[in-house]
């Protein structure tokens, strides 16, 4: 999604290597692992942020070679989280950064009212895709004089 609006080609780069288990100097302990993640998520933490914490903090590489699911699926299912998915949360709050900086007297930047327009198609179809993944409801419609209620 993020090259649909690039001339460029694609991105080049390695991918993870195929790992089934967790290094041996990891922390492997499921429980311990889960508790933490629900832990950070009741504190406010979004999923990349507890991924990251785990990682640095906790010498937890991989919570999928630990626990066996992602850090969302478990939030998920202790209904820890917020109302909209993060990436869809997360273009909400760049659109309303850009709504800003365009209402505070930079109405002439031409660059950011197409990054405004850019950001504001991907979330219309992050919104396609969850309403029919039914995370979303089907009668939500991006709005963008409500979007500052949304994400705040």
């Amino acid at each position: 999604m993020a090259r649909m609006y690039k001339s460029r080609r694609g991105k080049s780069g390695s991918s993870k290597p195929f790992v089934k288990e967790a290094p041996e100097w990891s922390n492997t302990d499921a429980a311990a692992v889960t508790q933490l993640i629900i832990d950070l998520g009741k504190e406010g933490h979004s999923s990349a942020v507890i991924g990251t914490i785990l990682r640095d903090q906790h010498a937890v590489p991989n919570v999928r070679l630990v626990i066996g699911k992602r850090i969302g699926s478990v939030l998920a299912e202790n209904n820890i989280g917020g109302t909209y998915p993060e990436d869809m949360m997360n273009l909400m709050r760049q659109a309303v950064g850009i709504i800003n900086h365009l209402g505070s007297g930079n109405h002439k930047d031409l660059h950011n009212k197409r990054a405004l327009e850019i950001t504001e198609s991907k979330i219309r179809r992050l919104a396609n895709y969850y309403m029919a993944e039914g995370r979303i409801p089907a009668e939500w419609r991006y709005k963008r004089d409500e979007l500052r209620l949304m994400v705040e």
